[in-house]
């Protein structure tokens, strides 16, 4: 199959599979469209709201939809790396054996990930990266396609431990989940209330999955847009020499690298769901804010004067 008809079937696809997740997820578009993307890049993805906005059903019905393993773990203050990872015990053959933890699924829902301690959300590290674990000194494969989606509550403070920077920096996206309006929680309660059930259908499977992540990577991009994207990643860093005074005003740290090739990988994701060939600085454009929020760290000043991350990331496009 060639590239273009690759393309051009996936964007039917897609489609398909939008309206199947919205039998189940009223609204909440931009927040489907990212995690979509972030999967289709073979990235992982924070989704950040507060209580009742559906993020865990979200996670759940896009892995039904695109007919993948699913398991979801509570993060807690007690939850163990062992608990993640798995363990070995001893069987009736008086024989060390490997019991698997929940980490060996296709998507993993990371259910409130900042109640955990820090011991507990860096057993996460290695499978994010490499995807594999190592327990007892052995290391195990994960299953692939391999994904981390978790949830965060932004308002609750009360014996949470936040996420170190080195671990923002493995979820390509930070996607912010925000109140439905008055419509969709319209149509929110009267699908939750009644007996009515909605059956989904699963319009992809694993290596589909993972032919897709193939095809984004082979997709081209012109250099000015690679520049733009290394040139925005650049503009976040406040001791730059190209850096604004927005920047160098507001801003303790800015983006990484990784940044950089994140934007370009959900670029040509994004341009190929909405059928085009190759990325434009428009499609860098559109997928900036939950690539970069989370990677660049405000100072005092921002707080104080209330100047969001998002405020900031508009003013450098």
């Amino acid at each position: 199959m060639s590239d273009v008809k690759a393309v051009n079937d996936l964007v039917d696809k897609y489609n398909r599979l939008k309206r199947e997740i919205g039998k189940v997820i009223v609204g909440q578009e931009e927040a489907v469209n990212y995690t979509l993307l972030s999967i289709f890049c073979g990235g992982h993805s924070l989704l950040i709201g507060v209580p009742g906005l559906a993020k865990t059903l979200l996670v759940n019905t896009i892995a039904s939809s695109l007919g993948l393993d699913f398991k979801r773990i509570q993060f807690t203050p007690d939850l163990m790396p062992s608990d993640i990872l798995g363990s070995e015990i001893l069987d009736e053959k008086r024989q060390f054996s490997f019991l698997k933890g929940p980490i060996f699924s296709n998507i993993v829902l990371a259910d409130e990930i900042n109640r955990t301690p820090p011991k507990t959300q860096a057993a996460l590290l290695e499978a994010m990266q490499e995807r594999s674990v190592t327990v007892s000194g052995n290391v195990y494969q994960l299953n692939l396609p391999f994904f981390v989606l978790a949830t965060q509550n932004p308002i609750e403070q009360e014996g949470t431990y936040p996420l170190p920077e080195a671990q923002l920096d493995r979820f390509m996206f930070s996607i912010a989940l925000d109140y439905p309006s008055f419509a969709e929680e319209v149509q929110v309660v009267k699908n939750t209330t009644s007996a009515h059930h909605q059956e989904l259908n699963a319009l992809f499977n694993a290596d589909e999955i993972m032919a897709i992540q193939k095809l984004v990577r082979k997709i081209p991009v012109a250099d000015n847009v690679i520049e733009y994207a290394v040139n925005l990643v650049g503009k976040t860093r406040p001791k730059s020499d190209v850096a604004p005074e927005i920047v160098k005003s507001f801003l303790d740290w800015g983006a990484g690298p990784r940044a950089s090739q994140n934007l370009i990988l959900a670029a040509k994701a994004h341009a190929i769901v909405n059928g085009k060939y190759s990325p434009d600085i428009e499609d860098v454009k559109a997928v900036s804010i939950p690539i970069l929020s989370h990677r660049i760290v405000k100072n005092y000043k921002a707080e104080a004067e209330g100047v969001t991350v998002e405020d900031i990331i508009k003013a450098l496009q």
